[in-house]
This record gives C-alpha cells, sequence and structure tokens, in this order.
C-alpha cells in the first residue's frame, strides 16, 4: 500500500483536499485497496485554512511516504523554516514530490525545485519565475512533470494532477472510472492551458508588446526570433531574454499558441476547411497544425469541430 501524504499549512486553501478524494476513489477500483492517505503538517495538530476552519493533521516523518503533496494557499505562502527543513529530508526517501497550486513556492524554498521545469496557478506564475529565475515556469499548464516532482495549477487541477498520479500507480482503466465517480474529464492533459493566451499574454514593456501585437496581426508570416526583434527593435538576444522574463515563456511557445488559439476559434467556427486555416495562422500544414493542438489541448482539430457541431445541433433544437 502507497501512503500519501497531503500537506498542509496555516492559510491553506482547502479546496486542495480535494485531492485526496482522488485517491480515496482509487481504493474502491481496486480489490485491495492502495493507498493510505495521511493529512500532516510540521508539528501535527489542528491547522487552520485560509477559510478558516481547521483540518487535524499528523506530525510530517519525512522518510514515511511514498507520495507527498503540498498545498498552495490563495497568496504566495510564508513557510516555516522547519517545514521547508522536513521538505528537503524528504526528497530522497520519497518517490513523487507535488505540489499544488502556490504550493510551488514552498518547494522552490526548500530548494527542492532548482532548474526545473514548474507550474503554479496562472496568478503567480511570474512572480515564481522572478523570486526563483533558475526554474523554468511554463504558466500554461494544468500540471508538469520533471523527473520525480510534478507541479500543478490551481483550484480545481489538484484533482487533474492527483489522476494522473493514480494512472500512473494503476493504470489508465482505474484513474478513468475515478474520474467517472468525481464526474469530471478524464482527465485533462497535462499541457492544456489554463487559460487563453489570447486575451491574457501581454507585457508591460512597450517593446516586447509591440512584438506580440505584431505577431498576433502577422499569424500567417515567419515569426522567428529575428522577425520579432526587429518589431520590436531590438536586438534578438536581448530580446529573446527580455521575451522570456516579461512572459514567462520563450517567443517560439507563445507564437505557437497564438496560432494555435487563433486557429482554434477557426476550426470551431466550421467555416474553412482545415487545410486553409492551417495556413491562415501560419502553420506549414495540417499535420504540424494536429500536433500543436495535441499539445496544447489534448485533442486534434477534427474532434474540436465536432464537438462544435455538436453543441450548435443541441442549441438549435433546444431553440
Amino acid at each position: 500500500m502507497k501512503r500519501i501524504g497531503l500537506v498542509v499549512f496555516p492559510g491553506f486553501q482547502i479546496l486542495d483536499m480535494a485531492a485526496a478524494s482522488v485517491f480515496e476513489m482509487a481504493n474502491l477500483e481496486v480489490a485491495d485497496p492502495a493507498y493510505e492517505i495521511d493529512v500532516v503538517s510540521e508539528g501535527g495538530g489542528a491547522v487552520k485554512s485560509s477559510l478558516g476552519a481547521a483540518v487535524q493533521t499528523i506530525a510530517l516523518d519525512p522518510g514515511a511516504y511514498d507520495t507527498l503533496l503540498v498545498t498552495g494557499a490563495t497568496v504566495v505562502p510564508t513557510s516555516s523554516p522547519k517545514l521547508l527543513r522536513l521538505l528537503a529530508r524528504a526528497i530522497e526517501p520519497t518517490r513523487r514530490m507535488t505540489s499544488i497550486c502556490t504550493g510551488a513556492f514552498v518547494l522552490a524554498n526548500a530548494g527542492l525545485l532548482h532548474a526545473r521545469r514548474v507550474t503554479t496557478h496562472w496568478c503567480f506564475a511570474r512572480e515564481l519565475q522572478r523570486q526563483f529565475p533558475s526554474l523554468r515556469v511554463e504558466e500554461d499548464r494544468i500540471f508538469v512533470r520533471d523527473g520525480t516532482v510534478w507541479t500543478s495549477a490551481g483550484m480545481t487541477a489538484c484533482i487533474d494532477l492527483a489522476i494522473a498520479l493514480v494512472e500512473e500507480d494503476l493504470g489508465v482503466d482505474v484513474s478513468r472510472a475515478v474520474a467517472k465517480k468525481l464526474v469530471v474529464h478524464h482527465r485533462r492533459a497535462g499541457g492544456q492551458s489554463q487559460f487563453s493566451m489570447l486575451s491574457e499574454l501581454e507585457s508591460q514593456s512597450d517593446r516586447i508588446q509591440a512584438a506580440l501585437t505584431y505577431a498576433k496581426d502577422h499569424l500567417h508570416r515567419d515569426l522567428s526570433v529575428e522577425t520579432l526583434a526587429h518589431a520590436a527593435h531590438m536586438s534578438p538576444r536581448h530580446f529573446s531574454r527580455e521575451f522570456r522574463q516579461s512572459t514567462g515563456q520563450s517567443p517560439a511557445r507563445a507564437v505557437e499558441r497564438l496560432r494555435a488559439e487563433t486557429a482554434r476559434i477557426l476550426v470551431e467556427a466550421d467555416t474553412l476547411s482545415i487545410e486553409r486555416i492551417a495556413s491562415k495562422t501560419g502553420f506549414s500544414d495540417p499535420e504540424r497544425m494536429r500536433r500543436a493542438f495535441l499539445r496544447i489541448f489534448g485533442q486534434p482539430p477534427q474532434a474540436l469541430k465536432r464537438a462544435a457541431r455538436a453543441r450548435h445541433t443541441a442549441a438549435s433544437a433546444a431553440a
């Protein structure tokens, strides 16, 4: 039986405890319970959430758990030195170390995320990157796995993360059954976006914003770093560095996202062929666009088109 520790601290976000329900449902799907779940804190006892409701915990034993899930908060959490020391000691004996939402700040302060790919709630992603420059913060991900360390976005993303952990342990059939019991999708892919880049990607730098505006208006053209740097009146090297600092991602990733989200709008409008949409949005061919859709949305263009048609049909029937 795998022992799961849900790590809480004063002011934690109580919604993150929903992750425990995933393991509870998984136990109901197998002949012998696969998980034992503990709610733990640095010293044990009652720990009050940001809501004000308290939960009872046991003291964290750094060597006792297969998987630790560090909860987040509605603000950037201030971690006690003792909790950070316990987590640092736990990294070796623990098979998987994970964080939910701003729990990534806790792991980073414990020294466990250096140079890793990570994510967190999109509201705090740029602050995480600012405080810990060695991290590769992917602010548009539901969850990210880098070796034995997993990090997730905020709020209900904790369920996606936990279902992915169950899938790794017990297989896709069990994880699908768990999702069905919880009445959630099985499951949002880790690479699926937390939010729409078309509306959220912006920069306080006028030059970087000029490059973003140029990209949005010229998706069908070459949008190399050199082209975007020229639009920003910067050298390519300086532009790449400032772009990542300003937006939290590389120019190439941002361009792909902008193209994919524009293409998705056109796909769901269902007025142009897939080939025409690929050309119009700067993908060299439909296959390249399909691969981008799978990475970003977890589904190919044709699946999104069918879903949009089904919604339209249902809406027409209800009218």
